[in-house]
């Protein structure tokens, strides 16, 4: 019985069951996903399918494509041809799937293995019961009959700072930013959402999230994806990144957390255009 922990797909149906397979993944087995399952690759509405017949042995956060897709299907967001998504539209069980994946959490904390995964982190100005809290609570608009209106009001960059006199759609905002699209925070905790590039080239007054002194209780460790750049290097030690860019000509890594072994799946294709 293994745990194996798996960075952003994003369509790359082949190189996760390519991954699987080399990591001898079985019914016994738990995959843990780091989210962003779809866009960019192209084979986004079978890795749906796949987690979503498996999902007694999955344990899914949401990315921030993810919900971009949701908002899409609202039509809110528009379709992207370079998303290659419009096969989930026009499946015959896209309801179905959609309907499914709105119920995912942003957030999957396993007390007896000390592991915290979310796709892009847990934001330092959260202790784990903040984070809870936050992730149950855009859980539940996202998967209410009301979830558009957030959606509609989701994307921008405000507010960039937590408090908890935070109410309303500021509120859902930020927890969605922090949960999906955190790369870089200045010293104060503020995020920085322009920021893309590996910490090396990043402009000195901004620091990677994980590098910012944090309240999660030093028993847990984190897995995330969502930063490609990093290619899985140059974090402390209980801090595992798993995004290392399959969907742009790099490999899908896949971690067994019980010996700490990897497996790597290279795209031989190229990146997705």
């Amino acid at each position: 019985m293994a745990n194996l922990l798996i960075g952003d797909i994003h369509g790359c149906y082949n190189e996760f069951m390519r991954v699987l397979e080399k990591a001898d993944f079985n019914q016994n087995d738990t995959i843990w996903l780091t989210g962003d399952l779809v866009a960019r690759g192209p084979n986004s509405l079978d890795v749906l399918r796949f987690v979503k017949q498996h999902s007694q042995q999955i344990r899914l956060t949401l990315g921030n494509h993810d919900i971009h897709l949701l908002a899409v299907y609202a039509g809110i967001a528009k379709n992207h041809k370079k998303d290659h998504i419009s096969q989930i539209f026009a499946a015959e069980d896209c309801d179905e799937l959609i309907d499914w994946l709105r119920k995912q959490p942003l957030i999957q904390v396993d007390e007896s293995l000390n592991l915290i995964m979310a796709h892009a982190g847990i934001s330092p100005q959260w202790d784990l019961e903040t984070a809870l809290k936050c992730a149950r609570d855009l859980s539940l608009v996202l998967s209410s009959d009301t979830y558009p209106v957030f959606l509609d009001a989701m994307y921008g960059d405000f507010p960039d700072s937590w408090s908890d006199e935070l109410s309303g759609l500021d509120r859902l905002r930020y927890i969605a930013n922090a949960f999906t699209r955190m790369r870089y925070c200045y010293e104060d905790g503020r995020l920085d959402f322009y920021c893309k590039d590996s910490p090396a080239d990043a402009p000195s007054k901004l620091k990677p999230w994980f590098l910012l002194p944090s309240k999660i209780p030093s028993q847990y460790s984190i897995a995330f994806g969502h930063w490609a750049s990093l290619k899985g290097k140059g974090t402390p030690e209980q801090i595992y990144a798993l995004d290392t860019g399959c969907c742009w000509g790099g490999k899908l890594t896949c971690l067994r957390w019980e010996d700490k072994q990897y497996f790597k799946k290279r795209n031989k294709d190229h990146k997705f255009d």
